[in-house]
């Protein structure tokens, strides 16, 4: 939306969208006080929606934003879903409990994730950053298809990616890095990310026609503490890359944005009634906005490439999901 841009909070979208948020039942990945998703969740809540699932690994933070909620607004309703996005098993177990909730789910934020780690593996052998920022929601995502899907209802999934995605493609032939011998954690996170946007292309491509929208975003660069290494050494070497590519858009440093800022787009993907089903869905958003193809890096929007991944990430959880 023209009015709509990189200082605009998440409490001005919510107003905005406000018809689309009451009553609604949302389920929100990655919840710990602090960061995005509870960010996300906190500024719904005034506006009462039916109910706001909280997915975390850590019940006990999931707990602590539950009260945030209820302290926002005590006649939102909120349930906690344990969800460990490094565990296939613990994916599937907390899938089929999904599956018994009675409401359709209205909206996904797929927001958990990693940054930038040293090497390290999930539970299932796949390399941290593609394992839990992707091949994690992939799975829990199809696993709870029945809930987003369902004659004459319709949903929306949201896929946090980033601008990251600018520092490389999806790794076909080598997503794990040589198990770590040419690990770079820059360049897995761009992997991961870029996964996150091709994910929403194939959703969208394959279940735009039966109700669901796709859409991936780029909140900003938001001091949530997701960075939890030696952040200088990191910053620096974020920096040559970006040199080394020519992103030169990033070479003078980088815009930071508030907790509300970050989390408009959000609730902007989420809500905002200006997105279509034949106009923007699979897209890509940035400050609030739906970006045009040729604001997007090829590997990030390419069909094909998401074909490949959704084909690729079905051998990984060894289960086909044709729609």
């Amino acid at each position: 939306m023209a009015h709509f841009n990189a200082r605009t909070t998440a409490e001005d979208v919510a107003a905005e969208c406000m018809p689309a948020i009451v009553n609604k039942t949302i389920l929100v990945t990655g919840v710990t006080p602090g960061g995005l998703g509870a960010g996300f969740a906190t500024t719904i809540a005034k506006y009462s929606p039916s109910l706001i699932i909280l997915a975390a690994r850590d019940i006990a933070k999931a707990q602590k934003t539950a009260k945030e909620i209820k302290d926002k607004n005590p006649s939102v309703a909120t349930r906690i879903l344990q969800l460990d996005l490094g565990s296939q098993a613990q994916i599937r177990k907390a899938a089929k409990e999904v599956l018994t909730y009675e409401e359709h789910i209205d909206i996904l934020v797929n927001n958990a994730g990693v940054m930038a780690p040293p090497f390290g593996r999930t539970q299932d052998g796949v390399e941290t950053q593609f394992g839990i920022n992707h091949v994690g929601h992939f799975l829990f995502t199809n696993l709870i298809m029945d809930k987003l899907v369902a004659p004459e209802k319709s949903s929306r999934v949201i896929n946090v990616a980033s601008d990251g995605h600018r520092l490389g493609p999806v790794r076909f032939d080598d997503w794990n890095f040589d198990d770590g011998s040419t690990y770079d954690p820059w360049l897995a996170y761009g992997q991961a990310k870029t996964a996150n946007m091709l994910f929403s292309v194939s959703l969208a491509q394959k279940l735009g026609s039966k109700g669901l929208i796709s859409v991936s975003i780029h909140p900003g660069v938001i001091d949530t503490h997701l960075l939890r290494h030696d952040v200088d050494e990191s910053v620096k070497a974020l920096v040559k890359w970006d040199r080394t590519q020519g992103n030169r858009r990033f070479w003078g440093g980088f815009q930071w944005k508030s907790m509300s800022q970050g989390v408009a787009t959000h609730v902007f993907a989420a809500f905002h009634q200006s997105i279509t089903y034949s106009k923007d869905n699979g897209g890509y958003l940035e400050d609030s906005h739906v970006l045009n193809s040729e604001d997007i890096r090829c590997w990030g929007r390419d069909p094909v490439e998401a074909e490949r991944l959704w084909k690729l990430t079905e051998e990984i959880v060894g289960e086909k999901f044709d729609y």
